[in-house]
């Protein structure tokens, strides 16, 4: 049942939202306890299981690849398998039913027009007397994007991940996905990535992906950025391997905060409250109202749509859990609470609702207005589904195409500008104890 609370009540609810990973990975682990003995052993938490896995995959490449692949995903594989043959990614592809490859390409050319919209150029130079400064950015060279493929398969994440790092000009865009248990990626997946225009896929998931894309193997080789979502052990995995290479974020559960007043279908709120609890069990829903009434009526939708759903389990337990509507004095206290939690998606659905947004500053992707569901957003919208989770909207961005550029910075001076910055450049230098930085600059400007 969807709580109804005030800001003050909430205070508890809204704690237990902050330590939502933690329960995640307690719970996480519990769940793994028998596998973690079976495949180790002895019992592990998935912090442990990540490092193990990835210590044993940069240390023994295809072997290891094929062990755990084994292991936790019930494939068998041969290193010449790991890679998905280019025939295999068009078969699926002309296999696909029509409406789905229709729809995939709707979506594809969405999302390659937002992003090449966003795609950073570079800038004007910055000259004066005799100094030049200028910048230029560069697609790193290699990017792979994870897909999931635990519960189901995620075409849609190919689209969102790889259309922007190709968009970004990255000379090669990999993705990996797991292998179900005939050891072939799922065909929607793959006829995807025709379309999106991958021909290098790796039937490869989990940890091992994760380390193998970081590490290199004899067979995989390695990238310079890895992307997209996953469960909690793929999450550790690229937290363990950033540094190596690059990540997107780090993401936990999937969540909503829906701010409505009472304006807004009550049918049409609860159904998106819904569309993210059906996720997972810790998937957080969250309202915030001006009225009371209308919350009520909102919780009484929930109730009779939850029932409908196919996944109706999943969904009532997440909103029995992290579900909320919190009941604020106005639409600033609204805006402010959601600015305070910094959710991964965030609606409007108020009579003012673009003013409203337009205050919005902490949130991973905003949906403005009663036709704009949180759904347009995972499909075909434009702007990507891989978003910051976990109040981490306070520092992360959404993935996109400026996602996979690296900006170098280049600067020239002229003998005179030289001259002239010399001694505040020797200056600084020997009061940090560097004396061949100020000698650099002082044989030079003293000429």
């Amino acid at each position: 049942m969807l709580r109804i609370l005030t800001l003050t009540e909430a205070d508890a609810a809204l704690k237990a939202l902050q330590k939502r990973l933690e329960v995640f990975e307690r719970e996480s682990s519990s769940r793994a306890a028998a596998l973690t003995r079976k495949v180790f052993g002895q019992t592990l938490t998935p912090a442990q299981v990540v490092a193990r896995i990835v210590s044993d995959v940069r240390e023994r490449g295809d072997d290891a690849v094929i062990e755990y692949t084994l292991k936790l995903d019930g494939a068998i594989l041969t290193p010449d398998m790991f890679r998905v043959a280019p025939e295999t990614i068009a078969e699926a592809q002309q296999s696909a039913p029509r409406p789905f490859l229709s729809a995939v390409q709707f979506a594809l050319q969405n999302v390659w027009d937002y992003q090449q919209s966003v795609l950073l150029s570079d800038p004007e130079p910055l000259s004066e007397d005799g100094a030049s400064l200028w910048r230029k950015y560069s697609p790193v060279r290699s990017a792979a994007c994870y897909v999931p493929g635990g519960l189901a398969p995620y075409p849609s994440t190919v689209i969102m991940s790889a259309v922007p790092a190709r968009v970004a000009a990255v000379p090669r865009v990999v993705v990996a996905s797991p292998p179900r248990k005939g050891a072939d990626v799922d065909p929607l997946v793959l006829a995807t990535c025709g379309a999106v225009g991958v021909e290098e896929v790796y039937r490869v998931g989990g940890v091992q992906a994760i380390a193998a894309l970081a590490f290199g193997t004899e067979t995989i080789p390695k990238v310079d950025k890895i992307v997209g979502p996953g469960n909690l052990f793929v999450m550790l995995a690229k937290k363990a391997v950033y540094g190596y290479v690059d990540i997107d974020m780090f993401a936990g559960p999937s969540e909503v905060l829906v701010i409505a007043d009472e304006t807004a279908d009550p049918r049409y709120v609860a159904a998106d409250l819904l569309s993210q609890a059906e996720h997972d069990e810790m998937a957080s829903a969250i309202m915030v109202t001006d009225s009371r009434e209308f919350a009520r009526q909102v919780a009484e939708q929930v109730e009779i749509q939850v029932a409908k759903l196919s996944r109706e389990d999943t969904a009532r337990s997440s909103i029995d859990r992290f579900g909320l509507a919190l009941v604020v004095a106005d639409m600033d206290q609204a805006v402010e609470v959601a600015n305070d939690i910094a959710p991964e998606h965030l609606e409007v659905l108020t009579k003012d609702a673009e003013a409203v947004a337009e205050r919005i500053d902490r949130a991973g992707a905003v949906f403005v207005g009663p036709w704009t569901p949180e759904a347009v957003g995972d499909y075909v919208a434009g702007s990507s589904h891989i978003l910051p989770t976990g109040g981490t909207a306070r520092f992360f961005s959404g993935l996109s195409a400026n996602s996979f550029l690296r900006a170098t910075s280049f600067v020239r001076y002229d003998e005179q500008a030289l001259r002239r910055a010399h001694h505040a450049i020797q200056s600084i230098a020997e009061a940090e104890g560097y004396d061949a930085h100020a000698r650099s600059a002082r044989m030079r400007g003293t000429q």
